[in-house]
């Protein structure tokens, strides 16, 4: 299984829901065994750089690379890209 995190921080704060609602957008492509959108509740008290959190599970590689081949998820970039300052992304596998 692969994890799949990126971690979003829009240039402008009143740009955050905004940023929010184009991911969520990518709930509807259903090649993730799990895929959350979540605004960061920001409980840690050294960071505050982080404001939307994409957290996905996929079977293998190719689910995440089909994932990301969609239509859906490209048309999500084309949102997102011009409201963000940041986009840090993380895949690991996780072995049973």
């Amino acid at each position: 299984m692969i994890r799949h995190i990126v971690l979003f921080r829009a240039r402008k704060s009143e740009d955050i829901q905004a940023m929010y609602d184009g991911l969520e957008r990518l709930i509807a492509i259903k090649d993730a065994n799990v895929l959350e959108v979540k605004l960061n509740e920001r409980k840690d008290s050294w960071s505050d750089e982080i404001d939307v959190i994409v957290y996905g599970e996929f079977k293998d590689l190719a689910a995440l690379n089909k994932f990301k081949e969609s239509p859906v998820y490209k048309d999500t970039i084309k949102i997102v890209k011009p409201l963000r300052d940041i986009r840090i992304a993380a895949d690991y596998t996780v072995t049973d």
